[in-house]
């Protein structure tokens, strides 16, 4: 991968660098985070590293088609590599585990949304709702607080 960020950055008139490639490198191990959980990885490695060097390169990792930015919750945006398929994100709202799937489990909507110009961009696609886990946990539906349940009760 390094020959080809190499190659992607001259053709920009960049350079590698070896925070870019750590960055990098910090994307595709941990799989979907933020700016911030990137800037502690590669800190752990590299102490020097600031947040401001972060943010730029993920930007610019970006812009060569080598990471993407999804929202999956209302806190900074999380990347993650192009190498891996392109999927849908499905996040759990109690304990915000994140899961991927494959686009297709959500070709209807893709379709119909189709049939009226609209096109998806599935690998920005978050759909949110209780994980399994969760659920066996604690059964109320996914948008209920225990303050909406005991209004209910009261």
């Amino acid at each position: 991968m390094s020959d080809d960020l190499a190659a992607r950055l001259r053709e920009q008139g960049l350079r590698l660098t070896p925070q870019r490639q750590l960055i990098l490198r910090a994307v595709e191990e941990l799989g979907h985070a933020t700016p911030d959980e990137v800037l502690a990885h590669v800190r752990s490695q590299v102490s020097s590293v600031n947040a401001s060097t972060v943010y730029r390169t993920l930007e610019v990792l970006e812009e060569l088609g080598l990471v993407r930015h999804t929202h999956l919750s209302d806190r900074a945006p999380t990347y993650h590599s192009t190498r891996e398929h392109e999927h849908v994100h499905a996040v759990c709202r109690r304990c915000h585990a994140v899961r991927s799937y494959d686009p297709a489990v959500v070709a209807p909507l893709v379709a119909a949304l189709g049939e009226d110009g609209f096109t998806v961009d599935v690998g920005h696609l978050a759909i949110f709702g209780v994980c399994a886990d969760c659920a066996s946990r604690d059964p109320r539906a996914p948008g209920e607080t225990e303050a909406s349940t005991a209004k209910l009760r009261g």
